[in-house]
């Protein structure tokens, strides 16, 4: 029994000191085969950090893949996937975690394809410590620029320089100190608070756990003996206390707490705390964790909170200090990393994703993209997969945040497709744009009820899509008439007008369509208060733009139609001869030809002008207009 209650007691004091161990999270990235895997799989080896039968696992795989003849393969401890191991490469990010007696780690291994940036820019997000990779037969490479570039931006604040591979240059110390020089040049484009240079050898061992007996010259750490020291100053701990509401904690009707993880700072029991954005106040009566009640926590800490007062909290919302509560704003410069195959545009609208807060964004500007092998500022038009830009972007409603720097939880942010649900960019925050607080609505004494009285019938959007050659112009320039003779305030935009004055300096590439259609939008926006009812013929091709122009309307404003013709009957009638220019090459990005429609999936109305003459296509479009626009005088 005493020795049953001994082992207990050593098992217990084992786990509490593992539990007051500080967590270091780090990244491995690097080019191709530069032995990200491998340093990875030799340390946990090394460390005697992985269980016998994951060794035999590990001998077997070694054998079966024969990357490394009778040898071990370390790399294949991290290399997770099957496919990964019979093609001998990674390509996804691998995260791995343990811990040594001074310290517990996440580790990531990203791949080194520069195809790959988005994810590397995955596992850097989060990361305190870089240990970029360089061959040292190889030298600096492009990518270890662009890795660093990233790291940089992301906020990584210590580097390992872990010139590996020391063994296929004799362990020269010439090499090295080459190398180092090399990497020293581009140290000023960076905002490292350090970085240490580390000579080794992955696959033979040296300086990954053990000082190498081969490289004496080299006096500095070990690769572990880094990561067990290296002092991490987190800037959120510095911050004032944010705790993003991750759910409602409701187990019974007598207990109601707010559960999350805090985003920076620290919160104690009798805190006054500030709720946003309802900007409630209260006081904090608990702190939980599991089933103890903690006087304190601090960043990074996953916890419970009671309130002493009764206030309506939900997933969403920013619990902070009520002294120093968080900025609020709905406009942003951002740096902006691209992760989708469909290039991002100015315009474009998407799902924005800020902790667990929610809204629509818009990328209203790109500054610049980064050229990140040569540190240039380019221009940009659109954003293509693994860009990295500086944008500014429109949020449709005001949001709590904190520059990236301050916070990263508060500071990062997603991007998502509101089709597809696909994450299509990740980002930080930078600041927010006074502007979006200096410029406020200005109310009219003349309201657009009293102008549509005035007109005697409501104002509403009809918007006209279609193919070149459909007949939208056609179909909306004879309902307009009609109307026009019936006393109906109408006006048209059609999209040559537009063209030629407002939109003289657009072309016909996606991005020039999508703020084409953006103005054109605005504009309908101001006609639509003036009580006009407004009729718009524009190809308008993506799904997108004309939802992003809906979302600008109440739900009853705004009418599409769809002029459904078959491009065969388009091509047929061709009035300007456009279509033959462009299958003859003249006009480049022609809708239909080499740049797609993407037709209405519910239209208020859809005239097939295929099956359906004019006449009767524009007398059901004017039978719809009559009966949305009725002004009700009651």
């Amino acid at each position: 029994m005493n020795n049953q209650n001994e082992i207990r007691t050593r098992v217990d004091n084992y786990i509490e000191t593992q539990s007051r161990l500080d967590l270091l999270r780090f990244i491995t990235c690097g080019s191709v085969d530069d032995g990200k895997s491998t340093l990875i799989g030799r340390m946990l080896f090394e460390a005697q950090l992985i269980f016998e039968d994951q060794i035999t696992t590990l001998r077997n795989d070694s054998k079966k893949s024969g990357t490394q003849g009778e040898n071990i393969d370390y790399a294949l401890l991290v290399d997770g996937l099957e496919a990964e191991r019979e093609q001998g490469i990674t390509i996804d990010v691998a995260y791995r975690f343990f811990n040594t007696d001074k310290r517990k780690f996440i580790v990531a291994d990203t791949p080194g394809h520069e195809q790959y940036t988005r994810n590397m820019a995955t596992g850097a997000s989060t990361a305190d410590v870089a240990i970029i990779l360089v061959d040292a037969e190889n030298g600096i490479l492009p990518q270890t620029t662009r890795h660093s570039f990233i790291a940089s931006l992301l906020g990584i604040q210590h580097v390992v320089l872990a010139i590996n591979k020391m063994d296929l240059v004799s362990y020269d110390k010439d090499t090295f100190d080459r190398i180092r020089a090399d990497y020293a040049k581009l140290e000023n484009f960076f905002s490292f608070r350090s970085v240490t240079a580390i000579p080794l050898s992955a696959l033979v061992g040296d300086n990954v756990i053990e000082r190498s007996a081969n490289m004496t010259w080299y006096q500095g750490p070990t690769i572990l003996g880094f990561l067990e020291s290296v002092e991490i100053t987190e800037e959120a701990e510095k911050q004032p206390f944010r705790f993003p509401v991750q759910w409602v904690n409701r187990p019974h009707s007598s207990f109601r707490g707010f559960s999350g993880t805090i985003a920076s700072g620290a919160v104690s029991s009798g805190d006054k705390i500030l709720a946003l954005p309802s900007r409630q106040t209260a006081t904090v009566k608990d702190i939980i964790l599991f089933d103890k009640k903690l006087p304190t926590a601090r960043t990074h800490k996953a916890i419970t909170i009671t309130l002493e007062e009764e206030i309506d909290l939900s997933r969403g919302d920013i619990i902070v200090s009520l002294t120093q509560p968080s900025p609020i704003a709905n406009q942003f410069d951002v740096n902006l990393v691209w992760m989708n195959e469909e290039p991002g545009y100015v315009g474009r609208t998407y799902l924005i994703q800020i902790a667990n807060q929610s809204a629509r964004a818009t990328i209203t500007n790109i500054k610049y993209k980064y050229n990140i092998n040569t540190f240039e500022k380019l221009p940009s038009k659109e954003l293509s997969l693994n860009d990295i830009a500086v944008t500014t972007i429109a949020l449709d409603t005001p949001i709590p945040f904190e520059p990236y720097q301050n916070c990263r939880k508060l500071g990062a942010f997603v991007f998502i497709d509101r089709y597809t649900n696909h994450t299509v960019g990740a980002g930080m925050i930078n600041f927010a744009l006074r502007r979006s607080t200096n410029l406020h609505s200005q109310n009219s004494v003349i309201t657009r009820s009293t102008r549509e009285k005035l007109n005697g019938h409501k104002g509403r959007i009809f918007w006209l899509t279609g193919l070149s050659g459909s007949g939208k112009s056609t179909i909306a320039n004879t309902a307009e008439k009609i109307l026009h003779d019936e006393g109906i305030r109408t006006y048209l935009l059609d999209g040559d007008n537009i063209r030629q004055h407002l939109s003289s300096d657009l072309g016909f590439t996606a991005a020039d369509r999508i703020e084409n259609i953006r103005r054109i939008a605005e504009i309908a926006r101001l006609m639509l208060d003036a009580g006009l009812v407004v009729i718009t013929a524009f190809i308008s091709p993506f799904r997108a733009e004309r939802d992003t122009a809906r979302g600008l309307f109440e739900k009853d404003d705004f009418f599409e139609i769809y002029i459904d013709t078959p491009i065969e009957i388009a091509e047929e009638r061709d009035p300007k001869g456009l279509y033959k220019k462009a299958r003859n090459g003249l006009l480049p990005n022609f809708t239909g030809i080499d740049s797609p429609y993407e037709p209405p999936l519910n239209p208020e109305l859809r005239l097939n002008t295929g099956d359906k003459t004019v006449d009767t296509c524009v007398q059901s479009l004017v039978t719809m207009i009559r009966k949305e626009v009725v002004l009700d005088l009651t």
